[in-house]
């Protein structure tokens, strides 16, 4: 794995500071050059929204944050740093200028450029290293969506583009790395198609900016966001694929259905008919409001995707097992004469139900994450789960102690309660903000050869982390709900 201590930002914008607070939340050091006095300000403001958005997004704890300062030369930002981000103004002449002054001072470190349009070799003309360049495009919220293209040139040297898909899945982000060098990438040349269809339709009278919009997010844009294009269209074919499809609506694409080469003029009216129909659908909510909005409903479809795992959802799930292993691993130092203090959550809006109140299933959610905590803690990792073993639960019996309303924060507390050569006794006390206990949990395991699918011994180095556990914890009295059922009516 690659693992980045220090990262060079040049040029602070929305996309520079998004980069910034993507790296400094994985617990990476930062150093920003950006000539606006206000950058500090600008990025301080997005790193908020970032940590806010990536401490709902994840429920495996992140990193102790890096630092993010401020540097007064692009030879300062660049000094130690392991990757350098070019997020300056799409102006090729510009981007020549700062290439020049970040290689003048680090020739041979990795030099990325968020550019959403311009080819590496275009990038590299004129650079005392073209090896080190290539283009590394991310999308707008940085800190939340996961795609980076990734687009060498013949010039690049192969080992700046291995580190680079090396780099970048630690970091909860997934590289697409681009086979041939074209304007615009991969996801830009669509985006641009369905921008001049779009300016047609309004331009036209056909639609507003709203009814488009709703167009989207109502409609395809959902089935987009989980499977892609081929794949959505390939479901739509039914049972006969994807074959079947394109024999039925592919004489369609000789319709004038669209007028995707045929750009409108973008004139002054135009602009005005655009900008005033977009005041009108969003004017109301501050930029930062709509930024939070759409963080929101983000982390709730990446939540949601979590759970198949499927598209970014996968990449989410493969990077709070990271989170959690790196978090919960025998080399982390716990006192043992005390419960375990492994997880903890906060209420999302959708846990809640009719009432306004957590939801039965997600108390279950939320002692299975902290169950998931002890695992890994006693080293049920993805190296022991390779060899054919792992942990199930078999019982749990939860009490519903106190409501719990959206956005409260949760802290669970885990006991040991006894062990042998299968099996693992464990209780949960999931706390409120002022220490009250809202629920508990009391969990039954047993160790599992998933290859034969069946009960077997517990196996290193798994034994060893119970009996360090259990030399603390038995002297602990059991909570006085322990091996309680459910009394008769």
């Amino acid at each position: 794995m690659t693992i980045l201590t220090k990262a060079a930002i040049v040029g602070g914008g929305v996309i520079g500071g998004g980069w910034a607070a993507r790296f400094a939340l994985n617990g990476i050091d930062v150093a920003v050059f950006d000539p606006d006095p206000e950058a500090p300000r600008k990025i301080g403001e997005v790193y908020a929204n970032a940590e806010r958005a990536l401490r709902t997004l994840c429920v495996a704890p992140l990193p102790t944050p890096g630092t993010i300062t401020y540097a007064s030369s692009i030879a300062e930002a660049v000094e130690g740093a392991q990757w350098i981000q070019e997020s300056v103004s799409e102006v090729l002449a510009l981007k020549h200028k700062v290439y020049a002054e970040i290689q003048a001072a680090a020739p041979d470190t990795l030099l990325g450029s968020s550019t959403s349009g311009f080819k590496p070799s275009e990038l590299q003309e004129g650079a005392a290293n073209p090896g080190s360049i290539l283009v590394a495009h991310p999308f707008n919220p940085v800190y939340l969506l996961p795609l980076v293209e990734l687009v060498p040139s013949n010039a690049t040297a192969p080992e700046t583009l291995a580190f680079a898909q090396a780099a970048l899945p630690p970091l909860g982000m997934k590289p697409l790395t681009v086979r041939k060098e074209i304007d615009a990438h991969i996801a830009d040349r669509f985006l641009e198609a369905v921008w001049r269809e779009a300016l047609w339709l309004v331009k036209d009278g056909i639609a507003t900016t709203e009814e488009i919009d709703d167009a989207i997010r109502f409609g395809f844009g959902l089935r987009w966001a989980q499977m892609g294009l081929f794949e959505t269209y390939r479901v739509a074919g039914g049972e006969a694929g994807m074959k079947h499809f394109m024999a039925q609506f592919g004489p369609c694409l000789t319709f004038p259905w669209t007028k995707l080469m045929d750009v409108p003029e973008f004139t002054d009216e135009l602009v005005d008919l655009i900008a005033g129909q977009s005041d009108t659908q969003s004017g109301h909510h501050s930029i930062r409001e709509l930024e939070r909005i759409r963080d929101d409903n983000l982390v709730g479809i990446l939540q949601a995707l979590k759970v198949k795992p499927w598209g970014a959802g996968e990449t989410l799930a493969a990077y709070e097992k990271q989170l959690r292993e790196a978090s919960f691993g025998g080399e982390i130092k716990h006192d043992y004469n005390i419960p375990l203090s492994l997880h903890s959550a906060r209420v999302l809006p959708e846990w809640v139900d009719y009432n306004g109140h957590m939801t039965e299933f997600r108390y279950l959610h939320v002692f299975g994450d902290a169950t998931d905590a002890f695992l890994t803690h006693i080293g049920m990792n993805s190296a022991y789960m390779a060899r054919g073993r792992s942990i199930y639960t078999v019982e749990s019996h939860i009490r519903h102690v106190q409501e719990v309303a959206a956005g409260k924060p949760l802290a669970l507390e885990t006991q040991l309660l006894g062990y042998d050569e299968k099996r693992v006794r464990l209780c949960h006390i999931m706390r409120g903000e002022n220490g009250e206990v809202l629920a508990t949990g009391e969990h039954m395991m047993l160790s599992v050869d998933t290859k034969a699918g069946k009960a077997c011994q517990l196996e290193d180095p798994i034994p060893a982390k119970l009996a360090a556990i259990w030399e603390g914890h038995q002297s602990l009295d059991a909570p006085d709900f322990a091996g309680r059922a459910i009394r008769e009516i």
